[in-house]
């Protein structure tokens, strides 16, 4: 699991490919629900690309 404020790296995601190989922190304060499908929300990956929301599987914690 993940806690907000982890720092990520993003090895696949869906919606914005271009996110890929970049690194973000987690927004969520919870476990992510269906609302969002059950996809982490991540923020703070590039000035130009706006917060993500990715599967568990599709993100990997770094050592900040």
């Amino acid at each position: 699991m993940f806690r907000a404020g982890d720092k990520v790296l993003i090895v696949a995601c869906d919606d914005v490919p271009r996110a890929v190989g970049k690194t973000g922190r987690v927004l969520d304060e919870v476990p992510p629900g269906p609302l969002t499908k059950h996809r982490w929300t991540v923020d703070r990956i590039s000035i130009w690309i706006a917060p993500v929301l990715v599967h568990t599987h599709e993100i990997r914690r770094v050592d900040s």
